[in-house]
């Protein structure tokens, strides 16, 4: 799997539909919903082709609000966080682009999820791509590891290894058929995610939001300054173990701490709003926002991290409202290796 910061074809999202997350058809939170994601997918195509997948009954509708620019494809949907439903996209030998077809269950089964339609996504966008299909046993989702483009993955203990995802599976077990679809060759395993992920509807810890690989050469990693949020132990705890962990080559990792917007609630929950789950795109990196202070900081950092790349600001609040934030709307589709033959 090429690092994220690798050319691309194309990037891949899909339109919130009606359901019990987003809010019934008209609800003020479905076009809230809509509006945000739409925002995205309309920087991204400044930079490189989008595609959005809208449910059958939306895509008349989600055509003219994304406007000429965006191609849209009728495909039923359950949820609209493709990263996770989506397939993803890796290298073949030959240097052509091929879809590895996790299987999907709703972040482990859980109660409030719906996936029948979900569960066919990955299939679909291969079929759409018009690029063959390896499938994996394995219960994962893309926001769930994080890859260098140099052997090594970022995943979460309670996430592969949960027991409504994969039961009774083993580390050794998930390394090897991650190795074997990805192209990694060494597992760096965080303990946990964020506090706010282990709520009714987290994703039980996925990397996404805590820790990035960055083309610098460096880890991002989410810090919470405020001792009054849960999370200001669990990025320590996780700093901790990146600092005793080696990459593919058997060098220390370079950590960059990207320090948490200052606002610590939102309502009576504690956010989980972290600038790590941006969006690297050809020439761009799409940056989640949170009308903060640290807003700027993180800007500044990111633009260390992806050299040569414009910073677009996009408030994200909204997202992280549904349940996740930018990286989490979007999946890269890779150009094929340079030299390829095949197309």
């Amino acid at each position: 799997m090429p690092a994220e910061w690798a050319t691309h074809d194309r990037t891949w999202m899909a339109y919130p539909p009606s359901n019990d997350t987003f809010g019934s058809p008209g609800s003020n939170t479905l076009i809230y919903a809509r509006q945000a994601w739409i925002k995205v997918a309309q920087i991204i195509a400044r930079y490189e082709p989008v595609t959005v997948l809208a449910d059958p009954a939306d895509a008349a509708g989600a055509q003219e609000m994304l406007g000429p620019r965006i191609t849209v494809e009728s495909v039923p949907l359950d949820d609209a966080w493709l990263r996770d439903s989506g397939p993803t996209f890796t290298h073949r030998r030959d240097g052509s682009v091929e879809a590895v077809d996790w299987i999907f269950n709703g972040w482990g089964a859980q109660d409030w999820a719906e996936w029948g339609k979900d569960e066919k996504v990955g299939q679909k966008v291969a079929d759409l791509a018009e690029i063959p299909v390896t499938r994996s046993f394995l219960v994962n989702e893309g926001g769930g590891f994080h890859v260098d483009g140099r052997g090594a993955v970022l995943l979460t203990e309670t996430v592969q290894l949960d027991p409504g995802r994969n039961p009774a599976v083993t580390k050794e077990t998930v390394e090897a058929e991650i190795h074997a679809r990805l192209g990694t060759r060494t597992a760096i395993w965080l303990p946990r995610g964020l506090t706010r992920d282990y709520t009714e509807f987290g994703t039980r810890g996925h990397v996404d939001i805590v820790a990035a690989f960055t083309a610098a050469g460096t880890v991002l990693l989410h810090r919470q300054d405020n001792p009054d949020h849960p999370d200001y132990d669990v990025t320590r705890l996780l700093r901790s173990t990146l600092e005793s962990a080696v990459d593919a080559d058997g060098n220390q990792l370079v950590i960059v701490d990207v320090p948490a917007p200052t606002t610590i609630r939102e309502g009576d929950d504690f956010v989980d709003w972290s600038y790590i789950n941006h969006y690297v795109a050809n020439d761009v990196v799409v940056v989640c926002a949170f009308d903060d202070p640290n807003d700027a900081v993180a800007a500044n950092i990111l633009a260390e991290a992806y050299p040569g790349r414009t910073i677009e600001l996009v408030d994200a609040r909204h997202i992280f409202a549904f349940g996740g934030g930018i990286h989490c709307i979007t999946q890269q589709q890779p150009a094929p290796r340079p030299g390829s033959t095949v197309h």
